[in-house]
């Protein structure tokens, strides 16, 4: 199991990450993990499409639970029961978005591993015979190192996802519970104490990752309001 995660994931990954940061990057480790992290979710954009529509199809459904459930607005259990048969009958699979964010999250460890004990030229020895190995890994971007904590990123990711979540639950409000609530607080202030404890190209990737999902959500939005 060892050999196939260094053969199949980490090895491929690190020779993707190091071509990068010797051609189109500039030699700027930063600016090679954003473009990986872009090259990753072009590859998964068919899946982002699917995660996109069944997005839609779930804002439809907001509509028709708050058309359905304005009958008991005086009875919350009613309401609750309602909303989950609607549910039940426009079942909507999110196998898609599961094997995106899946994806996404093995990226992470996989940098994690590259990244762990700083960025050393000997940690190279890798590199398939025609990625350039370099004297050098430059790790910083625009003027922070991407190989050590830094708190503002990790604080950086915690307000995108929070400002994301409200922007995904106003569409669902009708359906929010107080779990919800509890959640659209909880998963980016623990997010953020996460990444601060871990190198800041982690921060880079997910707000690279991120920027993509919301440039996804911005067509998928432009497309249904037209």
């Amino acid at each position: 199991m060892a050999q196939l995660w260094h053969d199949v994931l980490y090895q491929p990954l690190l020779n993707a990450l190091f071509f990068l940061y010797g051609t189109v990057a500039s030699e700027n480790i930063g600016v090679a993990v954003i473009e990986l992290t872009v090259l990753i979710r072009i590859v998964l954009l068919p899946l982002s499409l699917v995660s996109e529509r069944k997005a839609a199809r779930l804002s439809a459904l907001s509509q028709e639970i708050a058309e359905s459930t304005a009958h008991f607005k005086n009875d919350p259990v009613k309401q609750r029961e309602e909303t989950r048969r609607i549910l039940r009958k426009n079942r909507v699979n999110p196998w898609a978005k599961v094997v995106v964010l899946g994806v996404q999250v093995l990226v992470l460890v996989l940098l994690y591993q590259v990244f762990v004990g700083g960025m050393r030229t000997a940690k190279l020895v890798d590199l398939y015979p025609f990625v350039r190995k370099p004297d050098f890994i430059n790790t910083l971007f625009l003027g922070f190192d991407v190989a050590a904590r830094n708190v503002w990123w990790a604080v950086a990711v915690g307000v995108v996802l929070f400002i994301e979540i409200i922007i995904a639950q106003r569409e669902h409000r009708q359906t929010l519970e107080r779990r919800d609530v509890f959640y659209r607080y909880a998963f980016p202030i623990a997010s953020a104490v996460v990444l601060a404890q871990l190198p800041m190209v982690k921060s880079i990737f997910i707000l690279t990752s991120m920027a993509f999902g919301a440039l996804l959500f911005g067509v998928r939005k432009g497309v249904t309001s037209s």
